[in-house]
Order: structure tokens, then sequence, then C-alpha cells
């Protein structure tokens, strides 16, 4: 008689995902000898809302870092420099509403960033 695996449900699949997920990682945090503080915050799961913002925030560096390749060849160095400054100076806040403003006012910028290019002949 063979004995075939049962097909566990998802709920099962990612439960035990995370278990191990969660081992690896305090083995890792072991390992390395980190600080108790940096393994709690490696075990933290991001919630569904955080990722998506995250996703949203580097789909907007991403945009930006496309729309330097448009500027002037003697003032990419220096919007690439910007955006990034711009990305890093707010990377470590935590409220999502800032964050949220944060993306539209980027969003809006990149807007007007990308009709002055147009209006001088970059495309």
């Amino acid at each position: 008689m063979s004995h075939q695996p049962r097909l566990l449900s998802n709920c099962e699949f990612v439960g035990r995902l995370r278990r191990s997920l969660s081992i690896a990682r305090k083995a890792r945090c072991s390992r390395t000898a980190a600080s108790a503080s940096e393994c709690n915050s490696m075990t933290r799961f991001m919630d569904l809302r955080a990722f998506i913002l995250r996703a949203r925030v580097l789909k907007l560096y991403r945009q930006a870092l496309r729309m330097t390749r448009r500027a002037p060849v003697h003032a990419r160095d220096e919007l690439r420099q910007t955006v990034r400054a711009e990305i890093e100076k707010n990377h470590r806040c935590d409220d999502k509403q800032k964050i949220k403003f944060l993306i539209s006012e980027g969003l809006q910028r990149l807007k007007g960033l990308d009709e002055m290019l147009d209006m001088t002949g970059n495309s």
C-alpha cells in the first residue's frame, strides 16, 4: 500500500511557511550574535497595507530614476542624487498617512518634471 502525502490547505501552508521563516531568522540572529532588538524586528511580518505602501514607494522611486534618463546629460547626476536624497530622508517613516502624502507629493513633482522635460524637448 503506497502512502500518498496529504495536500496542505492554504492556511496550513502559510502557517508552516511563517514558522519555518521565523525559525530560520532566529537561527540567523543567534549565529551572527545580533542584538535582541534586531532579531525581534526581523521576525515581524509586514502587514498587507504596509507591503502595498512599500511597493508604491519603490514604484515611485523607479519612475523617478527612469525620468532622470530624459534629463539633459549635465543634469542627470544631480537629479539622481536629489531623488535618492528625498527617498532616504524619509526611509524611516512609519506613519502610513504621511507615507501616502509623500507618495502623492512625489507623483505631483514627477508630473511637473515630466512636463518640464517635454517643454524642453527631452523625451
